[in-house]
């Protein structure tokens, strides 16, 4: 049933440059791997005054709603909010969800559910609420900042063409928003049937996700049969978990321990076929503008193996899922907060294996 329907269904019931030019391509936390502990976030006292916030923000677990829209965007909310990301808020039982449950669970010492079950179990969901019962909605009021753009109304595929824009911003004022609120863009016109998001004023329904930094990450683990990536602060302990597209078998990523060298928000992509593995290699070097929708998206984490960076994504939705041309991907909210916060000369171990996807 699409989201929609489930929310109408249940509303009856109640309701720089890049410095490197990226060839574009579970193991979980063990118990020793605790949790570090979650900075002081701001207060969150009031949910969405909406009918649909409401729900979202009420929503418990009882047997027959493991797969409940209303109570997986809570506890998806708030495992963004513990720094267990499960990329684009979307309200399903996808894999993304699965895996940052799962490390949830893990760095609190309880067991995985299993494979072909429902994610969601009463011990991991009592261990979520209990950590954080603060709403997960709130109503937000688009306004003439959120508008300026320049949207660019359909994103070109095509990198030749990427290459005449003067800056690669969103589509549209929905995607941006969603973007900001850790949402699939599905979901935020899910929640909002109708809703004008080009119209300032217009009252909108949108998540409270993550508001406190990172704690410091002094190393990072890349794992790429989990398709995970793990952030460690100075005495060992847990500081993120995020979903990331790890390389294909076609175009593996690096193996071994390498090590950040140097972080460029808001980068710009170089293409150069001399050093990349894909691509045609006649159309010469050139240089694609900033912006979230640039191939390497918002944050650019440069590594010390060349041409190979940690980096966003200008599909949130096919983080996780879809293979790339050998660097990590994450969602350009994830990639911030983790270039924000490591340190550089941090450790970056690359394990496990690379997953067979179809490259996107």
């Amino acid at each position: 049933m699409a989201l929609r329907g489930m929310f109408a269904a249940a509303a009856l019931l109640l309701a720089a440059a890049a410095l490197g030019a990226c060839q574009k391509r579970a193991a979980v936390p063990s118990g020793a791997n605790r949790p570090a502990a979650a900075a002081p976030v701001a207060a969150r006292t009031s949910g969405s005054a909406t009918a649909r916030g409401r729900a979202i923000d009420t929503a418990g677990l009882s047997p027959g709603l493991e797969t409940d829209p209303r109570v997986l965007i809570r506890a998806q909310v708030l495992l963004d909010r513990a720094r267990f990301s499960p990329g684009a808020i979307d309200g399903r039982d996808g894999s993304n969800f699965r895996r940052a449950f799962a490390a949830f669970e893990a760095a609190h010492g309880l067991p995985a559910a299993a494979e072909g079950v429902p994610t969601l179990d009463a011990r991991g969901w009592a261990a979520l609420t209990a950590a954080d019962a603060g709403p997960v909605t709130m109503d937000y009021m688009i306004t003439a900042d959120d508008l300026v753009g320049p949207f660019l109304g359909e994103v070109p595929t095509a990198m030749r063409a990427m290459k005449g824009l003067r800056r690669l911003g969103y589509a549209r004022p929905a995607e941006e928003l969603a973007e900001r609120f850790h949402m699939d863009e599905p979901l935020l016109e899910a929640l909002n049937p109708g809703a004008d998001f080009g119209r300032p004023g217009t009252s909108i329904v949108v998540l409270r996700v993550a508001d406190a930094p990172l704690p410091r990450v002094d190393r990072i683990e890349v794992d790429k049969t989990a398709n995970q990536v793990r952030a460690f602060d100075a005495t060992g302990r847990l500081a993120g978990v995020f979903p990331a597209t790890v390389g294909s078998t076609e175009r593996p990523a690096p193996t071994g321990r390498w090590a950040v060298r140097a972080v460029a928000p808001d980068p710009t992509y170089t293409y150069d076929p001399s050093k990349l593995t894909f691509g045609p290699k006649s159309k010469g070097k050139f240089t694609i503008a900033a912006g979230p929708n640039n191939p390497v998206g918002s944050t650019w984490i440069d590594l010390t193996k060349d041409t190979y960076g940690i980096h966003g994504a200008p599909d949130p939705a096919k983080v996780g899922k879809t293979a790339s041309h050998g660097c990590v991907r994450l969602t350009n909210w994830d990639a911030a907060a983790l270039g924000k916060a490591v340190r550089k000369g941090a450790p970056v171990d690359f394990m496990g294996v690379e997953q067979k996807r179809h490259t996107g």
